[in-house]
């Protein structure tokens, strides 16, 4: 069986050449050469067949011989809202899991409890980008900068809104029991999707110490539905995790 190769290319369709770094990895690593076949993503919902036309040192160039529209895997738009950890070692691992199990989006909160201040953001794109390309995904997860938390829960997203807490004295509900009792339709007769955002989850995930009882209160009174993940007490990058897969379980199509 011959090996398929995926390399991210945005905008593909009006492009002539593989991005630098992938261009690096398509010739000094994998040694393509004219007449080789690749596939290109574009992370907007298409993949390309395409044929290496040209190739040396710097420079890979392509022609496109088929385009593949890519199917929803899951319906809505899924937005996890993170409070990353002291080791962003763990957030990195988070991120590349949950972009295999698929997400759409990720933002870090800062937070009144939070370890962590400041994020590298290209960083992040990176390690998703690679797991994007290792799991064949059609659309690529947008990474957002560090958030505070107060500016984040006052947005006006689509959609239901969760705050996962563990505070005992404010009442939750099951997470995924809640996701999974008001399942949408799936898609209509002629496979396409309503874009209405009524099916989006936004899910929001606190640092190690939880959120502040304020920050509950606060996205309770902005709407959020106060909810948990299970009665085992998760580690941060855990939790993020869990609530991504069980918003693609409920979500699924």
């Amino acid at each position: 069986m011959k090996e398929e190769r995926f390399f991210y290319v945005p905008d593909a369709a009006n492009q002539l050449e593989l991005p630098e770094e992938e261009a690096k990895h398509a010739i000094r690593v994998l040694r393509l050469r004219e007449g080789d076949e690749m596939f290109l993503q574009d992370g907007s919902g298409t993949f390309y067949h395409a044929t290496v036309s040209l190739a040396n040192n710097k420079h890979c160039y392509y022609t496109i011989d088929e385009t593949i529209a890519q199917k929803r895997m899951w319906r809505g738009h899924i937005h996890l809202a993170i409070a990353p950890t002291k080791m962003m070692e763990r957030m990195e691992w988070m991120a590349e899991k949950a972009t295999e199990v698929g997400f759409d989006e990720i933002t870090f909160l800062d937070c009144k409890f939070s370890e962590r201040k400041k994020v590298r953001t290209d960083r992040i794109e990176k390690i998703i980008v690679s797991a994007f390309k290792q799991s064949r995904k059609g659309w690529l997860p947008t990474v957002n900068d560090m958030t505070p938390f107060e500016d984040f829960v006052n947005k006006n997203l689509p959609g239901r809104k969760f705050i996962c807490h563990c505070y005992n004295e404010i009442a939750k509900r099951d997470f995924f029991s809640e996701i999974s009792d008001n399942f949408p339709d799936g898609p209509s007769e002629d496979g396409t999707l309503d874009n209405d955002g009524s099916d989006d989850i936004t899910v929001l995930v606190g640092p190690e110490g939880d959120f502040s009882i304020d920050e509950v209160r606060m996205a309770l009174d902005r709407g959020y539905e106060s909810v948990s993940l299970g009665t085992s007490r998760l580690r941060t990058e855990t939790a993020g995790l869990s609530a991504v897969m069980m918003s693609q379980l409920a979500r699924r199509l």
